[in-house]
């Protein structure tokens, strides 16, 4: 006689809790806070807000490069111009969003991807990201 195969029990569903919830909202408007300040200071004028240091030293474009600019294009909705100064950024802030919901309303426990993955795959992106804005094969379409 063979015994029947077992399952292995899965949990509960989580709910998000309060603290993730309340970190959540904190993270939301210290950015929305930001994204006014970026806003309001255009970081296309000279001296209004200090140069990349890696840019300074290496002549390179590091991944954050332009991402002031950028804000304050989609702050005024002109996405096209947002992209042509970092489309990292305008690629992230979209996948940002998601997250964000997912941590204020999740109430299903599932998660589409390993926790460990996230870092991971953020950093193969950043690298990526780096290493091909600053080859020349493109042009300098993707540079700052």
């Amino acid at each position: 006689m063979t015994s029947p195969r077992l399952r292995a029990s899965r949990p509960a569903p989580r709910a998000s809790t309060p603290k993730t919830v309340r970190d959540a909202w904190l993270g939301a408007a210290v950015f929305a806070a930001v994204a006014v300040i970026v806003g309001l200071v255009d970081p296309t004028r000279p001296g209004r807000f200090p140069s990349c240091p890696f840019r300074s030293l290496t002549g390179l474009d590091c991944p954050g490069c332009g991402s002031l600019r950028a804000l304050h294009e989609l702050v005024h909705a002109h996405v096209a111009a947002a992209a042509d100064y970092n489309l990292l950024l305008v690629a992230f802030l979209p996948c940002a969003a998601v997250v964000w919901l997912r941590a204020v309303t999740s109430r299903s426990g599932r998660r589409g991807i390993p926790r460990w993955w996230g870092p991971r795959l953020a950093l193969i992106v950043v690298v990526l990201w780096t290493v091909l804005r600053n080859l020349p094969v493109f042009g300098g379409v993707l540079a700052a």
